[in-house]
C-alpha cells in the first residue's frame, strides 16, 4: 500500500447526527472548488490524492513566524509595518501557538455555527492589532518567480477566501477584526548572478479587504450537501473528476472485454449495464 495515499476513512460525515462535525477551512475550499470531490471526501471518506511537501515554503513560514514572534515579545512593531506606514504590533495572546497549530484535533481557531452544528477551524499564520484594538488576519506566502507578486491571478481566490474565512472565526471568538488583512508575500530571487549556497527574497506586505458575506450561506449549502443521497455534479474545471471520467471511459472497454471473457468461459450472460454507469451531464 502506497505511504502517501490511504484509502477511504471510516470517519466520515453521518446525515442526522446530532455530534458536531467538524469542517476546517481548507474543506470549505475543496467545496468552493468542487462539491462532487468535497462529497467524496467528506461523506464518502475517498480523498483527493495529496500534494507533495513544500519543504521551502514552510521554512520560510517557521522563519517568518520566529522573526515577528520577537517583536511580539518586545511589544515592538515590525520594520516592514513601519515601512508600509502600518500602526499595528504584532498580537500578544496566550493562543496565539494553538491558533497557528494545523492540527484540527489539537488546535487552530475554532468557533461552532449553530445553524448547521458545524466546528469551524483554521490555522492563521499570524495576528496583529492596530492601536483601536482591531485584530489584524496576516498570512505568509512564498513563491519564486520573475516580476512583482500580486493577488491578481483567478487561482489565488482560494488565498483571499482563506483570509475571509481567518477574519470571520476571530469575529465569531468575539474579537474585533479589521477588514483589512495582509499577505507578507516573499519572491525568492532569480535574476541573481549565481546561487552561492543561498537564497535572497523580496519581500512584499500586499493589503486585503475581506469580505465574508459568502461564509455562512455556504456552511448552510454545504450543510444541505452533505445531508443529500445523492452525489452533486462535477465541476467541469476541476481536474481531478476530469481524471477519474476520462480513466473510467479509458478503462471501462477493457473491463468488459475481460467479463466478457470471464462470462463465456462460465456460460452466464453478460449484464446489460455498464459497469460504471455515467451520471447525466458527466464529463465523459
Amino acid at each position: 500500500m502506497s505511504k502517501y495515499y490511504n484509502p477511504p476513512k471510516k470517519t466520515t460525515y453521518q446525515p442526522g447526527s446530532a455530534t458536531p462535525y467538524r469542517l476546517s477551512r481548507s474543506k470549505i475550499d475543496m467545496f468552493m472548488n468542487c462539491a462532487r470531490c468535497f462529497y467524496m471526501d467528506q461523506r464518502l471518506g475517498v480523498a483527493q490524492p495529496p500534494g507533495y511537501p513544500f519543504s521551502l515554503n514552510s521554512a520560510v513560514d517557521g522563519l517568518l513566524k520566529k522573526e515577528f514572534d520577537v517583536h511580539r515579545a518586545n511589544g515592538t512593531a515590525h520594520p516592514m509595518m513601519s515601512a508600509h506606514g502600518l500602526d499595528a504590533v504584532p498580537f500578544p495572546h496566550e493562543k496565539m501557538n494553538r491558533w497557528r497549530e494545523a492540527d484540527f484535533g489539537r488546535g487552530g481557531i475554532r468557533a461552532m455555527h449553530a445553524p448547521t452544528n458545524f466546528d469551524v477551524g483554521g490555522a492563521v499564520d499570524d495576528v496583529w492589532v492596530n492601536p483601536a484594538g482591531e485584530l489584524i488576519i496576516v498570512d505568509y506566502k512564498a513563491t519564486a518567480k520573475l516580476g512583482e507578486v500580486s493577488l491578481d491571478a483567478d487561482w489565488q481566490i482560494g488565498y483571499k477566501r482563506q483570509m475571509e474565512v481567518y477574519q470571520w472565526l476571530f469575529e465569531q471568538n468575539d474579537f474585533s477584526v479589521s477588514k483589512t488583512g495582509y499577505f507578507v508575500y516573499v519572491n525568492g530571487k532569480m535574476d541573481a548572478a549565481a546561487f552561492d549556497g543561498k537564497l535572497e527574497f523580496d519581500v512584499k506586505l500586499i493589503p486585503y479587504e475581506g469580505d465574508g458575506s459568502w461564509i455562512e450561506p455556504t456552511l448552510m449549502q454545504i450543510k444541505q450537501t452533505l445531508e443529500a443521497e445523492e452525489i452533486p455534479p462535477a465541476n467541469k474545471e476541476c481536474d481531478y473528476c476530469l481524471y477519474r471520467n476520462w480513466a473510467i471511459k479509458v478503462v471501462q472497454p477493457l473491463l468488459r472485454q475481460g467479463s466478457a471473457g470471464q462470462a463465456s468461459k462460465k456460460e452466464v450472460s453478460l449484464p446489460k449495464k455498464p459497469l460504471v454507469e455515467p451520471e447525466q451531464g458527466s464529463l465523459l
